[in-house]
């Protein structure tokens, strides 16, 4: 399946890497921009093809109806996000339970263009001691793009401004959105 994933990928497609991913257990992975629902599908590649398993959160409605089965069977889990809880707390906790757990989130929560990235991603790995992954789907270029690992510093402002040069000039499925 590999094999096939990858013809499909760099032949068919025509995408390539940049940078390769750490060998870690346990890390948040943030994927921006998220701007079309074909990121999920490029995602699903991608992991695919680094051999790595990379879960996801998603909102509860994507987990029922006849779809339900697809998401849970890709690594995601559902999240309520009509309940006020402490998301950051409940989420941070899955890696403690877990030898093995890598999170993807795309931090501006939405696919259209946000000015500012919700917060919970860099709160999450704080809470739970991990580094954070910069992942870039270029389709400007065609390039996913990878960083080193980020531990946050607990100085959000400064982390947040290195994280966004990482992106720069990256463009999304959609360019408007970027």
């Amino acid at each position: 399946m590999k094999s096939l994933t990858s013809f499909f990928f760099h032949r068919l497609l025509g995408w390539k890497f940049h940078g390769d991913f750490p060998d870690l257990k346990k890390c948040v992975v943030i994927v921006v921009p998220h701007t079309h629902w074909m990121d999920f599908f490029i995602g699903l590649m991608v992991r695919k093809l680094i051999g790595v398993q990379i879960n996801y959160v998603g909102k509860k409605s994507l987990f029922e109806g006849p779809f339900g089965w697809f998401f849970r069977w890709t690594g995601g889990a559902p999240v309520d996000r009509s309940k006020r809880s402490d998301t950051v707390d409940a989420v941070a906790s899955l890696f403690e339970d877990r030898e093995e757990f890598r999170l993807a989130l795309a931090p501006e929560g939405t696919r259209k263009k946000v000015a500012q990235w919700k917060t919970g991603y860099y709160y999450i790995a704080q809470k739970a001691g991990v580094p954070i992954i910069l992942v870039a789907f270029d389709y400007g270029t065609k390039t996913v793009r990878i960083s080193e690992p980020r531990l946050p510093s607990g100085d959000y402002e400064s982390d947040y401004k290195g994280y966004r040069e990482f992106y720069q000039g990256v463009v999304g499925k959609i360019p408007a959105y970027t």
